[in-house]
């Protein structure tokens, strides 16, 4: 094609952007895991012939979207292209390459024109059990975490690695939803592939190079624009989180120049004994996600606009896990990383910056008891997962029950039931959990179940903001904490802990709230009418935080 102007480039990138996003949907419709299936726990997206993220789609999350971006440069060093085979993919869990545990597959494609390599597509999802201690924060290493497999070939020119599927299989409480996830991630890198071929005849391109350019280029200088106009310095934070051994800390410092952002970890507490420990790729991910949406928001993600940010932490500390570091509930800490990196910015853009929110999800593996096993019982294991509150905004309530930072959205009561023995009997929003403030932080919800046969299950826990509540901003109250009891048990369950559930017995979980934004007597009075009227907060609440307004 003779015609590449700035026009025709745009038009292209636009249609690159609607291959992403259809590859993505074929992830989620070909997947067997509800998490896949219906909570969008994925990544999807398109690299040019030298590794570089040119698209991704819009569905997916920042802990899977972000990590591929590196992990694709990963994959191609590692693999010399004059190697590669049309119908060759690639694929790897390892968490320090991939997206930080083991449950997470990312796999790569080439993409073949005339016998000349001239993209990759790639993608990630969660598959729901590997083996070892499965889904949890119990094991002492990697290795009592599942099977790590290393970067290897898992279709040679079209034929599956039926071998590797065996192994994976073998080593897994739920062999035929691994199986089945597997070949959705394969058809969802053959699907982009197939797609991009098609768009690349339609404009009569030979290569990308000319087009990777210009999306490159064009999002590098958006970015740098958007970071000149903040305030040069160094803005620090501290974070103190919910710990097993102790309460922990995450420290930042945030380094804004005219043309870089560096955010540093230095001072954070060191790795923890059990699953919560992060790989530096998660937690760079999650906090390059919360600088850029308030750096730049509009332009896409791709290589460009990711290039600006640099994040580092001392080896050791918890945000940056060495292996054999188990590193099973990464996201209980990765998660929290943008409320960290918010509190930076809140000192140099204070009226575009959020309040604290509930930002780990209230993630909660579920699966049979050995004794179960040993008897003949049901055997499964199923991960879900729920949302609370997001902080209030400086010029609007929070939302509740969302799915921020993640993105993951909250597990659907009757999928639940299907994929499980546990009856949910109530899912609720929680009044009164969001924040006080000019602007109200978003609401937690409750949640509470009962197995649904004459047996018990388990209950992996490794969830945040039970002693440490989402702090509100700029006057703002705090959100509630969470909160896990069991009935007929006189102590709440611990935020992180291990417990069995026993028949007759009822979970009742309550997700945390947003935090508020500004002080409490300065909301509307319509407002609050309006809240009390709507059974979000109760006229008890509304007196005394808001010093009886209505």
């Amino acid at each position: 094609m003779t015609d590449q102007s700035a026009a025709v480039l745009q038009v292209m990138w636009n249609r690159l952007l609607a291959v992403v996003e259809e590859q993505g949907q074929t992830l989620i419709r070909a997947a067997f895991s509800p998490i896949v299936r219906e909570c969008g726990d994925i990544s999807a997206g398109i690299f040019d012939a030298r590794g570089r993220m040119l698209a991704q789609a819009v569905t997916g999350t920042p802990g899977h979207i972000n990590t591929m971006a590196e992990a694709v440069r990963s994959l191609h060093a590692r693999f010399p292209t004059q190697e590669m085979r049309p119908g060759d993919i690639y694929m790897t869990n390892d968490p320090w390459l991939a997206s930080g545990h083991l449950n997470d597959f990312l796999l790569m494609m080439p993409v073949f024109r005339d016998g000349v390599v001239v993209g990759y597509t790639s993608c990630t999802s969660h598959l729901v059990d590997l083996g070892g201690q499965g889904m949890g924060p119990e094991g002492s290493d990697i290795y009592d975490e599942g099977l790590l497999i290393p970067p290897c070939k898992l279709v040679d020119e079209g034929r599956i690695n039926t071998l590797l599927m065996e192994i994976v299989k073998a080593n897994s409480r739920e062999p035929i939803a691994n199986e089945g996830d597997i070949y959705a991630l394969v058809a969802c890198c053959e699907a982009g592939a197939a797609r991009l071929l098609a768009m690349m005849d339609e404009f009569g391109l030979d290569r990308l190079d000319r087009l990777a350019d210009h999306i490159i280029d064009t999002s590098r200088w958006g970015t740098l624009q958007a970071i000149s106009e903040i305030e040069s310095g160094v803005y620090c934070n501290v974070l103190r989180v919910d710990g097993y051994e102790g309460e922990l800390e995450l420290h930042a410092a945030l380094t804004i120049s005219k043309d870089a952002v560096d955010l540093d970890f230095t001072g954070t507490s060191p790795c923890s004994s059990k699953g919560i420990n992060v790989p530096l790729n998660y937690a760079a991910a999650y906090s390059v996600f919360a600088l850029r949406c308030l750096i730049g928001p509009d332009i896409p993600n791709n290589a460009g606009s990711l290039e600006p940010f640099r994040v580092s932490g001392p080896p050791g500390c918890i945000l940056n896990a060495q292996h054999p570091a188990p590193v099973a509930m990464r996201h209980t800490l990765g998660q929290m990383t943008p409320d960290l990196v918010f509190g930076c910015l809140h000192q140099a853009i204070p009226d575009r910056v959020p309040a604290e929110g509930a930002s780990c999800m209230f993630d909660l593996p579920l699966r049979h008891t050995a004794a179960a096993a040993r008897s003949g019982g049901r055997q499964f294991a199923v991960e879900l997962v729920h949302n609370g509150g997001t902080g209030a905004r400086p010029r609007s309530d929070g939302l509740s029950a969302t799915a921020f930072p993640s993105g993951v959205f909250g597990s659907q009561v009757e999928v639940t039931e299907a994929t499980a023995p546990v009856t949910i009997w109530r899912r609720e929003l929680l009044p009164d959990s969001g924040g006080a403030g000019q602007f109200r932080g978003g609401l937690g919800q409750r949640i509470e179940m009962t197995s649904a046969i004459e047996e018990p299950f388990m209950v992996f826990l490794s969830v945040e903001r039970i002693k440490n509540p989402a702090k509100g901003r700029a006057g703002g109250l705090p959100g509630a904490p969470g909160r896990i009891r069991v009935t007929g048990r006189a102590e709440d369950i611990p935020g992180k802990s291990e417990l069995t559930v026993q028949t007759g017995e009822k979970l009742i979980f309550d997700t945390p709230g947003g935090g508020g934004f500004g002080p409490p007597e300065a909301r509307a009075p319509d407002m609050l009418a309006r809240d009390v009227a709507q059974g979000l907060v109760s006229q008890e609440a509304a007196d005394r935080d808001y010093e009886g307004k209505t």
